[in-house]
């Protein structure tokens, strides 16, 4: 008996041993996997958005093409929100361009015409109501308001001030970059204007407002990465210009005059 007993101590002690290694063993990978949890919350998970680049627009634009034109009706015009509205002001103003310019229509004929016109029907029906005893026709009374004059010429004053000072800015000879891009500019206008009229030229700014602007927001973003690619090569271009030819030329400061 006693051997019996002496002999089970040992398979006792054995199996407490393997629960309470057990035990241990569940402890510690609970605790290494709440660890490991609070880890992983403690690490910044990073947005994919964080990750991508910055789409390249055309001169810088962040806002939408519909934003850029003032979002209003205007907008809506350039961009065929409304197609019947659009076709309507482009079938205009090609009328407009083919009665002036391919029938050599002039305007002063054509207001005292329409004045005509309208004078002498207004003239006969009222005349001829009195044989038909019908009431004559009301003439409203016609008044031009003051208001929008003066907000069009406001806008006028200041869109000439800030052309007169880019002006000033450009002759002051501190910006060369910005001066032969303003000369190239004109020297293209007067280009175009050497070969059409005022009014074939403005025709033509009217058909490309009414195109470019919807051909853009529906390839936008294949314009904007050959944009990209050609602004990349001009910028090249225009540092090897600027090392060798621009960066020799004396550029004149302005001094701010003192005042007695």
């Amino acid at each position: 008996m006693a051997e019996h007993s002496e002999s089970s101590d040992p398979k006792g002690e054995s199996l407490m041993e393997k629960l309470a290694e057990k035990l241990h063993g569940d402890d510690s990978s609970s605790s290494s996997d709440s660890d490991s949890d609070s880890d992983s919350e403690k690490k910044p998970t990073s947005s994919p958005s964080s990750l991508k680049d910055k789409v390249y627009r055309l001169f810088g634009r962040e806002k939408p093409v519909h934003k850029v034109f003032g979002g209003g009706k205007p907008a809506d015009i350039f961009l065929w929100r409304d197609k019947k509205v659009s076709a309507g002001v482009l079938g205009v103003a090609t009328a407009i361009w083919v009665l002036f310019e391919l029938l050599e229509y002039h305007l002063l004929s054509l207001v005292c015409h329409v004045l005509i016109a309208s004078l002498a029907i207004l003239f006969l029906w009222s005349n001829a109501t009195t044989f038909i005893n019908k009431s004559p026709p009301h003439i409203p009374d016609v008044h031009l308001p003051e208001e929008p004059f003066l907000q069009v010429a406001a806008a006028l004053r200041i869109e000439i001030n800030g052309a007169l000072a880019l002006l000033r800015d450009i002759a002051s000879g501190r910006d060369v970059k910005k001066f032969l891009g303003v000369v190239a500019g004109l020297w293209g206008l007067s280009i175009l204007g050497s070969c059409c009229n005022f009014l074939t030229l403005f025709y033509i700014a009217f058909i490309l407002l009414h195109t470019v602007p919807v051909l853009y927001e529906k390839y936008e973003d294949q314009v904007d990465s050959f944009g990209e690619k050609a602004m990349i090569e001009i910028k090249k271009q225009y540092a090897v210009f600027n090392a060798k030819v621009l960066s020799k030329i004396p550029r004149g400061q302005l001094k701010d005059k003192k005042k007695a």
